[in-house]
């Protein structure tokens, strides 16, 4: 898995402001950023890709708002499995 930082994002998803970024997260239409650092964020680039191929797909907003919850749950099912692992 790749952490994309913000401007990799923009690009992926075709923002062209770091604002619009925030908006959709907001809105819901976006995963929350990951801790890379003390103050800096990151996206795990398979969330970018599945949100950028629901939006070509046609998807509605609602439908985006379901993907960001179940891309949410995959970060949760992860750190289990990790911890299991360890």
């Amino acid at each position: 898995m790749v952490i994309l930082r913000l401007p990799e994002i923009k690009r992926v998803l075709g923002h062209r402001a770091d604002a619009s970024v925030y908006n959709a997260i907001r809105a819901g239409l976006f995963t929350t950023g990951v801790a890379i650092g003390q103050r800096a964020k990151g996206w795990p680039d398979y969330e970018a890709q599945a949100i950028a191929a629901a939006r070509v797909a046609g998807k509605s907003d609602a439908e985006i708002r379901e993907l960001v919850k179940v891309l949410h749950a995959k970060r949760t099912e992860l750190a289990i499995l990790d911890g299991v692992a360890a």
